[in-house]
């Protein structure tokens, strides 16, 4: 999702770093350009933006719905590590109405899927939110298209999917790392922690090894996270462990009784 204003200040540093490793990208805004963008035909500004993401999925279902088994709705200030997105969609069928991303709890009974962190629909939770507009089961009855959007998924029937690693951690984040891996003293603690549906850890465990994404990430950060992630490494630097054996290690670890 981005706005003409955006293109140079923002859109254009995602299309240099993570945008070259999707599948498909397609930059959504208010209005076509040669960027290029696909012109909605929807106002601009933060009031708008659930009506931009209706009409986005729209036109993916109407032009695209053969295309895809999961679609990403992601801002223009959200930084993706599309491989670890690949790797948190590999075990999941995309024919079962499911969607994915960081899951607040408040509003929606079932919780709902943090914009700015962005979140990853299947394609048969594309449909459905289709059908549900179609049929007039979802409406536009907020402003707030993170959680309108989710309370269209419930009542569609669309679950909401865990999609923390094997270790609890999250994956999907809707601040910058420093937010999150500094661990504070005692204190109140801000909405997008008190909002999470699961218990929050604050900390180096506060975020998987396979993050898939941060948001509040501009033009310099952007670069500096994409060099991060994929060219420094330690001399002889070996993954600290395997998420396939750590899942295979737990459930063995809670399947197995211990003798006395």
């Amino acid at each position: 999702m981005t706005g003409p204003k955006n293109l140079e200040s923002r859109t254009k540093h995602i299309r240099a770093t993570w945008a070259s490793r999707c599948n498909k990208i397609l930059y959504m805004s208010s209005v076509e350009t040669e960027f290029p963008t696909v012109g909605l035909n929807v106002t601009e500004g933060r009031d708008q933006l659930y009506w931009k993401t209706i009409r986005a999925f729209q036109y993916i279902y109407q032009h695209h719905r053969n295309d895809y088994d999961w679609v990403l709705k992601a801002d223009d200030d959200t930084f993706v590590v599309i491989e670890n997105l690949h790797y948190t969609l590999s075990k999941q069928d995309p024919e079962k109405p499911v969607y994915f991303g960081r899951r607040f709890r408040p509003f929606v009974h079932q919780g709902y899927m943090s914009g700015g962190a962005g979140y990853v629909l299947s394609k048969e939770a594309v449909r459905r939110f289709i059908e549900g507009f179609d049929m007039a089961k979802c409406t536009h009855f907020s402003i707030i298209e993170d959680m309108a959007l989710g309370k269209c998924m419930e009542t569609m029937g669309v679950e909401p999917g865990d999609s923390r690693d094997v270790k609890g951690r999250q994956t999907f984040h809707p601040y910058p790392p420093d937010k999150y891996l500094i661990k504070k003293p005692p204190r109140k603690r801000p909405w997008f922690l008190l909002y999470d549906y699961y218990k929050p850890r604050e900390g180096p465990e506060c975020c998987s090894d396979h993050t898939v994404s941060f948001h509040y990430i501009y033009n310099v950060q952007m670069y500096m996270l994409e060099y991060l992630t994929y060219n420094l490494r330690p001399y002889g630097y070996q993954y600290r462990y395997n998420p396939d054996s750590a899942e295979t290690e737990s459930e063995s670890n809670t399947t197995t009784p211990v003798s006395a």
